[in-house]
């Protein structure tokens, strides 16, 4: 009598890309093996979540099948044991749980005879193995990424007014784009200190600067533009600020005071800053060169005609 069987398949958010995990990779090999072997498929199940946890929304709509359907599965297949789960303690006692009810998981790729108590240290070297590689990666990055910022490359999410090149030794950089014009202007405009930060948002989306709220007062307070990058503290390693590669867009003297504007040492200029009737663009002309507020008086001398 042909044995029946519920095939389950997995792939989480960060292994979309990757063809041998891919849904339909892990559905060809075990429609295939079924073909081969003589099974009878009668369920599919496809999950997009970690395998940390059983507490998955397509694992708990198999378990519920299972439940209703006792003794008519005989096999619950997947490809590899890392596919129904990465954590030995959970997949033990799931194991035992789907054995009551009358099925034996087994991954194709790597079948364990699991009556055999030996197996069982396989098995947790199939569950550990992949988290392991992982774990090794995630490690690697963090590493190089720290590397590279110690030699003042900027990694991560590339801030507005610049984009990606290499440089003469093919290595990554960041350059300055056609946004880079917007991005002064913010800063020069808050600098002013005539516009609340929300109001001063208003005039660069209308200028052409794409942001949201939130994101441009990020921006205003990114030390990527003065070009600093900074190094977060890990393990015994402290905090520290690097002086980048890359070209800054605005000196420092206009960053900070943007940050005391921010912070509020700086205040916003009220309206009744223009006093006098004869200079009534007094404190809102603008320096091109430094950017800072002009003022005037009316001459102390006096001039015969």
């Amino acid at each position: 009598m042909s044995k029946t069987a519920i095939l389950y398949i997995r792939v989480s958010t960060d292994e979309q890309a990757d063809k041998g995990y891919s849904l339909i990779h892990q559905e060809e090999r075990l429609r295939k093996y079924c073909e081969l072997h003589g099974i009878n498929v009668i369920g599919l199940f496809k999950d997009d979540h970690s395998a940390k946890t059983f507490n998955r929304p397509e694992f708990n709509k198999l378990l519920e099948f299972l439940k209703k359907h006792k003794k008519v599965v005989d096999l619950l297949l997947f490809t590899k044991w890392d596919r129904f789960s990465r954590n030995a303690g959970d997949a033990y006692s799931m194991i035992n749980s789907l054995d009551k009810l009358g099925l034996e998981p087994q991954a194709i790729e790597q079948p364990l005879d699991l009556e055999i108590p030996e197996n069982k240290i396989m098995l947790a070297f199939y569950l550990a193995a992949p988290e392991v590689e992982n774990d090794r990666r995630a490690l690697n990055v963090i590493i190089g990424m720290r590397r590279a910022k110690r030699d003042g490359r900027w990694m991560g999410r590339i801030p507005k007014g610049y984009t990606r090149a290499r440089d003469e030794k093919d290595k990554p950089i960041i350059v300055p784009n056609e946004e880079a014009s917007f991005v002064v202007k913010a800063f020069k405009l808050v600098a002013r200190g005539l516009y609340p930060i929300d109001e001063a948002w208003r005039i660069m989306v209308k200028e052409g600067l794409m942001v949201s709220k939130n994101q441009f007062r990020d921006l205003i307070q990114n030390s990527a533009y003065i070009g600093k990058i900074f190094l977060s503290e890990y393990k015994d390693e402290e905090a520290q600020t690097i002086v980048g590669i890359h070209k800054p867009l605005v000196t420092e003297e206009l960053f900070n005071t943007v940050q005391d504007f921010i912070n509020g040492r700086r205040r916003t200029l009220p309206l009744k800053y223009c006093k006098r009737n004869d200079l009534p663009l007094r404190g809102f002309l603008v320096c091109p060169r430094c950017g800072k507020n002009l003022t005037g008086s009316a001459s102390k001398r006096l001039f015969k005609i």
